[in-house]
């Protein structure tokens, strides 16, 4: 016991100390934020850019009213100037793009056979917006020929809001729907990310022992098993304490970015706008009715059973890329290895974001649910829509047992392939360096 908990302070503090790990513990949180913060500003100066679009209207059906005016597209009638004169003033630069509405009686005909001219390839957002006016128009006009009263039709339009409840009278919303969809998709990313940078850490460590002949030295002292061991709660220990780091550095940017957001909105309303007073009225409301909606979530279960399934999961992988890490001599070499561990990886999150998200109950989420090499990141997307605490227990409890099973497993290859140079293995040789019991 004392062997493997000096193991596991040794990988502990050389991965801690290392100058990498270091830089990218403080660098990452100030990376992700200073590029969700890039893409909104670059985002907030494109939608700042006005598009000047001409039309050409030789139908004679449409007016200036219908080109509703956007807070980035303004639209110019040069029908007077014709087609091409509007086009060569495109073409100069001096405005985006010219829609043309050539003259046509049917209107089925006219709405395929409008024409759009510019330098560059429109957005999709700026082709809707011009489409919408349009057809908005057309609509209009062929209500009109068929008799048809748009004003009843508007009137008629009644949108329904429904509430969901459960059997004990617990409300429900979308709102808490997209919520428990978002906190299911972020612990499976995370689990995942954390399960491919540690495992891959734990195997790139072996190799380069295995390499050095290091290990020679090391396993003459101690067992493989609790070499092996070390390593990965070692490296696992090491990864909870960046990604705690990581999450108290998120938290402090998330205020300090906000705190300034805040204030700039401020300056740029000048407090003194009424209609300014009731977006932040009615966005106060939308941030009430989100924590109220937060906080129904089951937090706690949350907390704990992601910590669960976080370790268990990587604890499971992180022994097959041990075993991986013994059995090569070079990174190189792992690679015949290394899809069938990553495949059920991919596969539970194809399941999580395409069968969790449309049907949690479903009998495909819950299977994979209760597949070891699956059921971390399925049982945590699932978590949030509610699950029985019995088929979590199930769930929880085959983990166990696989974890188990892997870890021996992979201990009978690991005390093996350590101190094997020079072939490169088969899946053959990993067989026989299982059945192997001296």
């Amino acid at each position: 016991m004392n062997k493997l908990l000096l193991i596991i302070q040794r990988e502990f503090i050389a991965k801690v100390r290392n100058k990498s790990f270091i830089i990218m513990t403080f660098l990452s949180p100030i990376i992700a934020v200073g590029m969700i913060a890039l893409v909104v500003f670059l985002t907030k100066k494109n939608d700042e850019k006005i598009k000047k679009i001409t039309y050409v209207d030789n139908s004679g059906l449409f007016t200036k009213d219908d080109f509703k005016d956007t807070k980035n597209i303004k639209y110019e009638d040069f029908t007077k100037l014709g087609l091409e004169a509007t086009k060569k003033e495109v073409e100069d630069g001096r405005y985006y793009g010219v829609l043309y509405l050539p003259k046509i009686d049917s209107l089925e005909l006219l709405a395929a056979s409008v024409e759009f001219f510019s330098k560059d390839t429109p957005g999709i957002s700026t082709l809707d917006q011009i489409e919408g006016n349009v057809n908005q128009k057309l609509r209009s006009l062929k209500m009109q020929q068929l008799g048809i009263d748009e004003a009843k039709i508007a009137s008629s339009k009644i949108k329904s809001n429904i509430k969901m409840f459960n059997f004990s009278g617990e409300q429900s919303s979308k709102l808490i729907n997209a919520l428990k969809i978002a906190v299911g998709g972020i612990a499976g990313y995370l689990l995942m990310m954390f399960v491919i940078i540690y495992g891959t850490s734990v195997m790139r460590s072996v190799i380069e022992e295995k390499t050095s002949r290091i290990i020679e030295v090391i396993v003459s002292s101690v067992k493989p098993f609790q070499l092996m061991l070390g390593k990965i709660i070692g490296n696992a220990t090491a990864g909870l304490l960046q990604f705690a780091i990581w999450g108290i550095l998120l938290i402090i940017l998330n205020v300090v970015v906000s705190t300034v957001f805040g204030l700039n909105m401020s300056d740029m309303n000048g407090g003194s706008s009424s209609e300014a007073m009731q977006q932040v009225a009615g966005a106060n409301d939308k941030v009430q009715m989100l924590l109220q909606e937060v906080f129904r979530l089951p937090l706690v279960e949350l907390f704990f059973l992601f910590i669960f399934y976080f370790l268990a999961g990587y604890m499971l992988y992180s022994s097959l890329f041990a075993a991986i890490g013994a059995a090569v001599d070079s990174e190189t070499d792992t690679q015949q290895f290394m899809m069938p561990v990553m495949l059920p990886l991919m596969l539970a999150v194809y399941v999580g974001a395409f069968t969790v998200i449309d049907d949690p109950h479903g009998p495909v989420s819950v299977v994979f649910s209760h597949i070891p090499l699956t059921s971390p990141i399925v049982m945590l997307m699932r978590v949030p829509f509610g699950v029985a605490w019995w088929e979590i227990l199930v769930s929880m409890l085959i983990l166990i047992f696989t974890f188990l099973a892997v870890v021996w497993l992979a201990a009978k290859i690991y005390r093996v392939g350590i101190l094997m140079y020079g072939k490169k293995p088969t899946y053959k040789d990993l067989w026989k360096w299982i059945r192997y019991s001296a």
